[in-house]
Order: C-alpha cells, then structure tokens, then sequence
C-alpha cells in the first residue's frame, strides 16, 4: 500500500510541483490538497494521511500554529515544514511545534523525497546547518551575539510582525488571525518591548525591513 501524503501550501504552483515529485515514487501518493489551515484540518481529518507536508505562511493560521492544532488530534502523523523561510529563525520554531522535518524550498526534490523517508522512520530531518546550531546551543548555550532579534518572540508575536510587514492594520491583523483587536494590540506592545521600539512606526519600519529580508 503506498505512502499517503497531505499538502498544505497556499500556492497552486508549489502543491502540483509537490504532487509531481511524489507521484514519482511508486510507494508514494498524494491523499489530499489544502491552501489554509481550516481546510487542511478538515481534510486531514477526513484524509488520513501517513505523511503531511506544511508551508510556514498560510491564510488565516500560519503553519506552526496549524502544526500545534494538528498534532493535538493527530499525534503520530510526522510532518514536513517545506517553506522559504530562513531555516535558521524558523527550523527549531517548528520542530518545538511537533514538525520532524524542515525543507527550505530551494533544495532539490531528492531532499523532499529524502525527508519523506526519514520522518517516516521516526527521525528528524534538517540541514547539516540547522543540525550544527541546535548542537551549538545544546553544548554552548544560547549566544546572544548569534541570535536574531525576533528569538525573543513568541510564534504569534513574529506572526503579527509578519502581516505588519506585509501592510496590513491592526484591525485587519486581527480579522485575519480571527483574534480581537485587543489582543492584536497586546502583541504590538509586547513586540515592542522585546525589540527595545519606542512607538508604532519604528515597529512598523523593523516589521517592512523584516518581511523585505525574508522575501530576498
């Protein structure tokens, strides 16, 4: 019986390039497509997969939350982040999320392929880089010299730095993370406390500069 395997990414582009190297593999198959985190619940819900594979920027819910959610109800399904951001903020971000494997989307499809396996064995996949760093802080500790900014964060802190970034009102954050406007602006507070800003507009200029590094 082949290995079922869920897609979770907002681009039609990127699922049917995911679909066409999976399809390659004759113990391999696709069971399912979702391009949010509501959708994909309810499809790996009705699915059952034996693998997911998840995008970090998703609508509504991003991927770490969407990860959190996931693992609540199905704790044994390994999943995949296959995402283009830094592996260097978000790899540990997710693997604390219940994720076993973070893909950057340049690397070849044999790694994706590579990761599938592995994870389905029971162990971890990530770059020989992101592998060197959690061993570094693991002997060394955490260097302050080493980190970015945005480690002091939370996962829905650097969220709400991220649609900042993309222009979006606190009210329109809120909407779109289905939370109050309260809560958003807690976060913005917060943000600005751990970043040392003094007001809204230099959040929103380290948020633009943030989301301008990350899309380069």
């Amino acid at each position: 019986m082949a290995i079922r395997v869920f897609i979770v990414d907002d681009h039609p582009l990127v699922r049917q390039g995911l679909a066409q190297i999976i399809g390659s593999q004759e113990d391999l198959e696709v069971c399912g497509e979702a391009e949010d985190s509501s959708s994909a619940m309810r499809g790996i819900d009705s699915a059952k997969p034996d693998v997911i594979i998840v995008d970090i920027s998703l609508q509504g819910n991003n991927g770490l939350e969407l990860i959190k959610n996931v693992k609540a109800i199905h704790e044994r399904i390994p999943i995949l982040v296959f995402s283009m951001h830094d592996e260097s903020i978000y790899a540990q971000r997710a693997l604390r999320a219940g994720a076993k494997a973070y893909v950057m989307k340049k690397e070849s499809s044999e790694k994706i392929v590579e990761a599938i396996r592995k994870i389905l064995k029971g162990e971890i996949y990530v770059s020989s880089r992101v592998a060197d760093q959690v061993l570094h802080q693991i002997v060394n500790g955490p260097s302050n010299s080493a980190t970015s900014p945005v480690d002091r964060l939370t996962d829905r802190e650097l969220e709400v730095v991220q649609l900042i970034g993309r222009g979006l009102s606190t009210r329109e954050i809120a909407e779109s993370l289905h939370l109050s406007v309260k809560t958003i602006e807690s976060h913005r507070a917060h943000v600005k406390e751990k970043l040392n800003l003094r007001n809204a507009t230099e959040l929103v200029q380290f948020s633009v500069q943030w989301v301008d590094q990350q899309n380069a």
